[in-house]
């Protein structure tokens, strides 16, 4: 019985720091080279963070079927502090994976990544949940 006691309150505490990570949540992304869009939701994935695209939007808003959806868009995150981040961004408009750096402004993630000395702005996102 302590065991599980004790168990239980490693998960709760657990639970209660991934509640607590700004991170998690679905964004919208800025628009791409040819205009598209999407929904990313970030959550955890083992000790770090990942974000699926959940929808995908074509040039004129009109949401949109793509190959890329499920597709961790965001992968092996994790925060540096002072709200900055760094891991993997897929960009499917340019089919790179890039080294990104992420930086928190309360419900706002500018984007940004780089491939050897090619670095990419991805724009900034909204927090839509």
């Amino acid at each position: 019985m302590r065991k599980l006691v004790m168990m239980s309150a490693v998960l709760g505490i657990g639970a209660g720091m991934a509640m607590a990570e700004p991170l998690l949540g679905t964004w919208q992304t800025s628009k791409d080279d040819n205009g598209h869009s999407g929904l990313i939701e970030v959550a955890p994935c083992g000790n770090k963070l990942c974000g699926k695209l959940v929808k995908s939007y074509d040039e004129n808003g009109n949401e949109t079927q793509s190959d890329n959806l499920g597709r961790n868009i965001i992968s092996g995150t994790v925060p540096v502090g002072g709200g900055e981040y760094k891991g993997k961004i897929y960009s499917p408009d340019r089919d790179k994976t890039y080294k990104s750096q992420l930086q928190l402004q309360g419900d706002r993630l500018k984007v940004s990544g780089c491939v050897m000395f090619i670095c990419r702005d991805g724009g900034t996102w909204r927090k839509v949940q």
